[in-house]
């Protein structure tokens, strides 16, 4: 396992994007979608993270559209996909592109799920399933929150893909991942430097999350209180959630992840407004800002 998850950090490099709008399946925005990941790999970025509950069919258009940037979906949900399926589509996009694609799965929350039950045990037979069915488990992350699930990321994966983190969870995820295991945190980005309008822009964005369970439980054993995750979530919560500022302070937040043990930064750039265009300007500053 340990050989297979370094493979897979030296392929997604040190960062890559996170991005609901990449994941459509308009086919009139087809051609955008290519151009934009032609774009991310020519800026550098070693992965691109579909958001949502994506799938194998998501990731294809962008592989073909690039020539070595890693796709990987984030995240699969396991009450929706099944694993047999989901396996038969790993096999046949590794065969036609070898080493481009990474199924990421996660559990979704209960209010998202009619028949949502002990959803440890249920990665744990998910990825017995995907075993049984051959699927190298070098080639899928898991979205680990807490400690049982991360240790199955170290156990059965080649690491873990938290979602909403902070710095100080993924030093506790790295110390109980150990070393060899990847550790892609993803981390959400305002590119605004006005303190009132940055926050406006995370709050809005992040209110949907604070109706999940299992985030709210995450934030509450990093030390938030209930005060922080009411309302839209504190300033704190905000500031520790979301890089905002000026150039130094955003790379100063990114860097922080790094130096907390992670291998890769999975970046999110969240704008006011809907989730259905490219930020492509805000990928091009990023790029900039950490070049």
């Amino acid at each position: 396992m340990s050989a297979d998850a370094g493979n897979l950090k030296e392929q997604v490099g040190r960062y890559g994007i996170w991005s609901f709008e990449l994941r459509s399946e308009d086919p009139d925005r087809r051609g955008e979608r290519a151009e934009a990941v032609a774009e991310l790999e020519r800026l550098g970025f070693g992965a691109v993270w579909l958001g949502g509950n994506s799938a194998a069919r998501n990731a294809v258009p962008l592989i073909v559209a690039s020539e070595r940037i890693v796709v990987g979906t984030s995240i699969q949900s396991i009450w929706e996909h099944d694993a047999l399926a989901a396996a038969a589509s790993f096999a046949e996009v590794e065969a036609a592109h070898p080493g481009r694609f990474v199924l990421g799965l996660g559990v979704s929350h209960g209010p998202m799920v009619a028949d949502y039950r002990r959803p440890y045990s249920a990665m744990v037979e998910y990825v017995d399933a995907l075993d049984k069915a051959g699927m190298p488990a070098g080639r899928r992350v898991l979205a680990a929150l807490g400690d049982k699930m991360l240790r199955l990321s170290r156990d059965r994966a080649a690491g873990a893909i938290p979602y909403l983190g902070t710095p100080e969870h993924t030093a506790q995820a790295r110390e109980i991942l150990g070393e060899d295991a990847l550790l892609a945190p993803e981390f959400k980005v305002v590119l605004d430097a006005d303190p009132a309008r940055a926050r406006a822009t995370a709050r809005a964005y992040l209110a949907r999350y604070l109706e999940l369970p299992n985030y709210v439980k995450n934030f509450l054993r990093l030390g938030f209180t209930d005060e922080d995750v009411a309302d839209g979530g504190s300033d704190r919560l905000i500031d520790a959630v979301f890089a905002w500022g000026d150039e130094d302070t955003i790379r100063r937040r990114i860097t922080a992840f790094v130096e907390a043990g992670a291998d890769h930064v999975a970046l999110q750039v969240v704008e006011d407004g809907s989730r259905d265009g490219l930020p492509r300007e805000g990928w091009r500053k990023l790029a900039a800002l950490l070049g």
